[in-house]
């Protein structure tokens, strides 16, 4: 089973026991929380989509840290104006494991 979600803007995808790098999530290292905003389930037997998200639907993950990924430079540069500006930024990310897929749907599993 697997699932398709959006946190930070972007979308992932969720399999059970899956560490995954978010955009930073205001959580504390170890706890436990869910994500919500669920666009997509599949199960082998069937695919559920969102219209665009799906209720009773969500994900149990497991905060296991924040950090900083590698340093990007931003530089704009005016040809012949003797002008150059040259700016960095680390985004900060946080490090979760997928821990379970719930849902509360009926007939997801095709009974």
């Amino acid at each position: 089973m697997y699932a398709i979600f959006e946190s930070g803007g972007k979308q992932y995808i969720a399999s059970e026991g899956v560490k995954l790098d978010l955009e930073k999530i205001p959580e504390k290292i170890g706890e436990i929380t869910s994500i919500k905003k669920v666009l997509l389930l599949n199960n082998k037997q069937k695919t559920i989509l969102g219209d665009p998200i799906l209720e009773n639907v969500f994900i149990k993950v497991k905060i296991l840290g924040h950090f900083k990924k590698k340093k990007i430079n931003i530089l704009k540069f005016r040809r012949r104006k003797n002008s150059k500006r040259i700016k960095g930024h680390r985004q900060w990310f946080t490090k979760i494991k997928i821990i379970k897929i719930i849902s509360n749907r009926k007939n997801i599993y095709g009974t």
